[in-house]
């Protein structure tokens, strides 16, 4: 597997301090890069009380400025929120500036407060999302092109310069639902399962997608979101990462996320009862066997670990940087 990670800027609970944390995240991403991880991804949400930055394609525009050979990536942008045409020009204009080291994930989104800030009803996000799609990769052909959709009418555009990379910049989907992975299948080059969905959970959303992804003639390509941390022991794991992701998944829990629908008001929220099927936690070994048995169940080819979590805030800069190197030294030489 390729190794990335996923990174949430954000400081709760007034966002007070973000230039901070965008320095924090780039020297991150540098030593990521250092360490022998593959990409850096960014994600999108508005309005948020913890000030959670709103465009990823600027911040993964200033860690290509100081990486060399990282990849840099969305995951996601929330496109309903965005004209597909301007989305395609700015990441042909981020391909052309890292020179060809662009990946670009979207979805539909989940949260009310993300659409009413863009004033976008939610009931148009499907339709809103699967012509952004298709916009978006006429785009980036570089041929002349109209379409005629319910949302979008474009008479003869063509748009220039063409994409770094050819034919075009990977477009990846995140999905965490039957419907959406089976939309992912039919639209896009990869499916990315969200982190918080259990290894049951995700094993089902993948066959799905895969055989959606065979149906429309495209190759299956598996991205794994996994919440991660690498310790020299199980109880320093727990104790430096268990808060923030449990602080993740209460909100989850509490907004009915498709991942904890099932999980009622009687089930113990503890990290040991969420982590053996969750979580990716402990020393090197465990970590390196759990990524092998979650390659074996779902023959992912890229794996995106979440280390800093919108949610709390952490964990601290420093532990996330020596887990970043314990990662890199101890763990993904063996997963590759």
């Amino acid at each position: 597997m390729k190794f990335g990670i996923y990174s949430s800027i954000a400081n709760p609970p007034r966002g007070e301090h973000l230039d901070r944390c965008i320095d924090e995240v780039i020297a991150e991403a540098q030593m990521a890069e250092e360490s022998g991880f593959d990409a850096c991804f960014f994600g999108e949400h508005h309005q948020d009380k913890d000030g959670f930055l709103p465009s990823p394609l600027i911040v993964a525009t200033a860690v290509a400025a100081r990486t060399r050979y990282l990849k840099v990536g969305t995951s996601v942008i929330l496109l309903p929120l965005h004209h597909p045409v301007q989305v395609a020009e700015d990441v042909i204009t981020l391909d052309l500036v890292s020179k060809g080291r662009v990946i670009l994930g979207v979805g539909i989104g989940y949260q009310a407060a993300d659409f009413q800030a863009f004033g976008v009803p939610m009931a148009d996000r499907v339709t809103l999302f699967e012509e952004g799609v298709v916009i978006i990769r006429q785009c980036w052909s570089g041929e002349p092109f109209s379409f005629h959709g319910r949302h979008y009418t474009l008479e003869n555009v063509q748009i220039r310069p063409r994409p770094f990379q050819q034919p075009a910049p990977p477009l990846w989907i995140g999905a965490s639902v039957p419907a959406a992975v089976r939309r992912a299948g039919r639209l896009g080059d990869a499916f990315v399962a969200t982190p918080s969905t259990d290894l049951a959970g995700t094993e089902r959303l993948v066959k799905a997608y895969r055989e959606a992804a065979l149906q429309a003639g495209r190759r299956p390509q598996v991205v794994l979101m996994r919440d991660a941390w690498v310790a020299q022991s199980r109880a320093e794991a727990e104790a430096v990462y268990g808060p923030e992701v449990m602080t993740a998944y209460r909100y989850y829990w509490e907004n009915r996320l498709a991942e904890f629908r099932n999980m009622g008001p009687e089930t113990e929220f503890s990290l040991q009862n969420l982590a053996a099927n969750r979580l990716i936690l402990g020393d090197a070994e465990t970590c390196v066997r759990e990524f092998q048995r979650w390659h074996e169940a779902t023959g992912a080819e890229y794996c995106l670990l979440r280390l800093r979590h919108a949610h709390s805030g952490g964990p601290a800069h420093d532990k996330i940087m020596q887990a970043l190197k314990l990662f890199g030294d101890h763990v993904l030489p063996y997963c590759r």
